[in-house]
């Protein structure tokens, strides 16, 4: 096993801690670092956020009165599907919320849907075209990524808050945060409860999608590992392992969307309601 930028084979632990690694502005050796960029996680998350525009332009552009094709029907089903679930969660007006639930599910489901691309297909490539020597490390899955997934929790905490001001005003907002939910003679306890759970709703929707497509990236590259082999065994595991994960895989991408955009209408809805 060799990887870009590497001389040599690399044992199985520097085969994954490799393939782990970003391509960035820097080495991060802090918990927080803002001023490091992965510009494979920008590039791919922007990637993949045009792919989806692309295609729900095309199914816009597309649609017919009569019978539908299968894309048409497809994207009509997965339309109906979120409208019928943001009408059960949020009581307001939806004119943005429908669609941006579904630009959530759309967006995500294909991030999701990169872990499909073989592990080793752009070490080969760098190789191939002589940048390994300029691009050591590579990752496509943004949602592998805690940053990324934080990122897009963060969009949701913005809309959260924009939402609870927008339906309840700047002062209805400001009394629930020391009102709710035990009165306003326990206004400090209450606003410290309510940060909590502002906080806890924003770090567990970016870690839930990023531990399921982390626990997901590092099952492929074991998988791979297991190619490594030079057995009969190793080989004919190998296939039949990276098969049978690959399709209930199809199932974890699409599931993670599915959750990570009912959290979002929730939050959202919950933004609506009134204490």
């Amino acid at each position: 096993m060799t990887a870009a930028g590497i001389d040599g084979p690399l044992t199985p632990s520097e085969y994954i801690v490799h393939h782990l690694g970003h391509l960035s502005t820097g080495h991060q050796s802090k918990i927080v670092d803002f001023s490091i960029i992965n510009i494979d996680t920008v590039f791919w998350s922007v990637f993949a956020g045009v792919i989806g525009c692309l295609l729900m332009f095309i199914a816009a552009r597309s649609a017919t009165a009569g019978v539908p094709g299968r894309f048409q029907a497809f994207v009509e089903m997965m339309v109906e599907m979120v409208e019928n679930q943001s009408k059960e969660i949020v009581h307001g007006d939806r004119s943005f919320i429908a669609p941006l639930a579904l630009t959530v599910f759309v967006w995500v489901a294909l991030m999701n849907s990169l872990d499909f691309l073989p592990v080793d297909m752009f070490s080969s490539f760098f190789q191939l075209v002589g940048l390994d020597g300029i691009i050591s490390h590579h990752r496509a899955v943004p949602t592998a990524d805690l940053n990324g997934t934080m990122g897009i929790a963060l969009g949701v905490l913005v809309l959260m808050l924009y939402y609870s001001v927008k339906i309840k005003g700047i002062g209805g907002f400001v009394h629930e945060l020391l009102a709710a939910p035990f009165g306003i003679w326990l206004a400090p306890f209450n606003l410290l409860l309510n940060l909590i759970e502002f906080a806890a709703k924003t770090v567990s929707l970016g870690m839930r999608l990023f531990g399921n497509m982390y626990a997901g990236e590092l099952l492929f590259l074991l998988i791979a590992l297991l190619g490594s082999a030079a057995t009969t065994f190793g080989f004919v595991g190998h296939v039949i392992a990276g098969s049978i994960w690959a399709i209930f895989h199809i199932l974890i991408v699409l599931l993670q969307a599915f959750i990570f955009m009912m959290l979002t209408l929730v939050y959202i809805g919950q933004a609506h309601e009134k204490h």
